[in-house]
């Protein structure tokens, strides 16, 4: 099947790579099938893309890679709606916000989007935790990640939930997530 992108043009992905978010995203509710595309040209982010709404794709990131010991305790009803007893088998990504100062990009912590890898639901769960950021800088982490290893990628989307993008006559779109 194809899904028609403004980043990236036209995508080929399967059945299988969609991932179903029930309730949809904060503010994005009726989107309700996204995909994670990993960019080949891109070192860095992948990107959640809607495959309702071409125009919508979020930079994400795992946030262990700019946040040491990253921790997320879900609640049970964000556990009920994954169908998950536990974290396990769940990866977490946070949204990037990546501002025309890319110096000044923030992930959000406080509302990671949660997959189950197994069932390939997703959620954007509300974490209670009070010590995590909603606007989390995090140049100057990534920064010092690529500077002490350079020969280490950032990025870890395994073939079980990312999608390697091979797209056909990309289309240049407006700006996102400003």
């Amino acid at each position: 099947m194809q899904i028609h992108t403004s980043r990236f043009g036209i995508v080929e992905i399967t059945p299988e790579d969609l991932i179903t978010f029930n309730e949809g995203l904060l503010g994005f509710n009726s989107l309700r099938k996204f995909v994670l595309l990993d960019d080949p040209n891109d070192d860095i982010f992948a990107w959640l893309q809607s495959c309702e709404e071409p125009a919508i794709a979020f930079p994400v990131l795992e946030p262990e890679l700019f946040v040491d010991q990253y921790k997320y305790d879900m609640s049970k009803s964000d556990l009920i709606a994954l169908s998950l007893s536990s974290k396990e088998g769940s990866r977490a990504f946070s949204i990037i916000t990546i501002p025309d100062d890319p110096t000044k990009m923030t992930a959000n912590l406080k509302a990671p989007i949660i997959i189950n890898v197994k069932t390939r639901m997703g959620r954007q769960c509300v974490l209670q935790d009070n010590g995590l950021a909603i606007c989390e800088p995090i140049f100057n982490q990534l920064q010092q990640r690529v500077v002490q290893n350079p020969q280490s990628p950032i990025k870890h989307l395994d073939q079980d939930l990312g999608v390697s993008i091979k797209p056909s006559e990309p289309t240049k779109g407006p700006e996102l997530n400003k």
